[in-house]
């Protein structure tokens, strides 16, 4: 859609009020999206600066209950009237969406691989190697990180730690600076929306690392539905798509961002005479934190990118997630978050 909102006269250059953390991370991302709403829009964008509860607290996501913890302030603030719209990382968000939000637009998708800060300039491998003797300390918050890399060193008998940590890229990546760490791991998406990209000493590809189910993405969310049909200019259809199989899967493990589950879903596109056609793949991987137990399967079905796409993809993710949990995933992921 390229049309602009509607306004009154008076109001076609008041601000809209984007709703934002107070992270660098996500005042960079809502940046991005506040230049692409004036784009398409004509009106100027306010950021809005709002404190989450995930913000404050220093407790794991674990113990705070993980889902939701850094979107809940900014829903009551759209359902408030307060904001007028909100961007939010899309694996932040709870899998059920309170009745009178919109879920306007989810922008192409980053790089979704998770990237690895070592010390020395170091890939995973090579770090392991040269700490021969000493056990390799690396820095997480999440425990599908957690349960990749420990699956990882296990199957290689590498002497290697996850330590859990909380704060932004600034005190994640001043944990090696310091010494106190070998290693971090963090999203690729964010270092490359910040501009770190160069601090990378290795993207940890997904045959060894699947990332959070949508990780990468934005959602951009709102109440009122003529501004979301103008925000859905921003919307990548493929996008949409992926990360809608991977969230069904979440959904019907009955698991929380912070649980130790990964997903995601790939599309190769071939474009038919009157519609676009892709073949989704999508990948599932459940496991306990210590990496002693790992089960990773793979679905894959035909996507028609029309109005029956979203549903199309929640059922790919629905029938991967019931063959995980015929599986054991249940007890894998121990008490499952509701």
């Amino acid at each position: 859609m390229n049309g602009q909102l509607s306004t009154t006269q008076g109001e076609s250059t008041q601000p809209l009020r984007l709703g934002t953390r107070r992270s660098a991370l996500a005042m960079a991302q809502s940046g991005m999206v506040a230049r692409e709403v004036t784009r398409i829009t004509g009106r100027p964008v306010e950021l809005v600066e709002i404190t989450t509860y995930g913000d404050t607290s220093r407790e794991s996501l674990a113990q705070i209950g993980g889902t939701g913890v850094f979107v809940s302030a900014l829903r009551d603030a759209l359902l408030e009237g307060r904001i007028d719209f909100a961007v939010h990382s899309l694996k932040d968000l709870p899998t059920a969406a309170p009745e009178g939000l919109i879920l306007a637009a989810v922008p192409e998708r980053e790089d979704v691989r998770d990237a690895l800060v070592a010390r020395d300039g170091l890939g995973l491998a090579e770090l392991v190697e040269k700490l021969a003797g000493r056990t390799a300390r690396i820095g997480t918050g999440s425990p599908r990180r957690m349960a990749q890399l420990n699956a990882w060193a296990a199957a290689r008998g590498a002497a290697l730690e996850t330590v859990p940590i909380r704060g932004n890229v600034d005190t994640r990546i001043g944990f090696v600076a310091d010494g106190a760490l070998d290693a971090v791991v963090l999203a690729t998406a964010g270092l490359n929306r910040l501009g770190r990209a160069g601090e990378i000493t290795e993207h940890l590809d997904t045959g060894l690392m699947v990332p959070a189910p949508g990780q990468g993405a934005l959602a951009i969310e709102c109440v009122d539905p003529a501004l979301a049909a103008v925000l859905g200019a921003l919307d990548h259809a493929p996008t949409r798509a992926a990360v809608v199989a991977e969230r069904a899967l979440l959904a019907t493990l009955e698991a929380g961002c912070s649980a130790p589950v990964a997903a995601l879903a790939t599309w190769s596109p071939a474009a038919g005479p009157e519609e676009i056609t892709a073949e989704l793949l999508l990948e599932g991987v459940v496991g306990t934190a210590d990496g002693a137990t790992l089960l990773r399967m793979t679905a894959n079905g035909p996507l028609v990118l029309d109005e029956t796409a979203e549903r199309q993809a929640t059922a790919l993710g629905r029938a991967l997630a019931a063959r995980l949990l015929d599986a054991g995933a249940a007890n894998l992921m121990g008490e499952r978050a509701r």
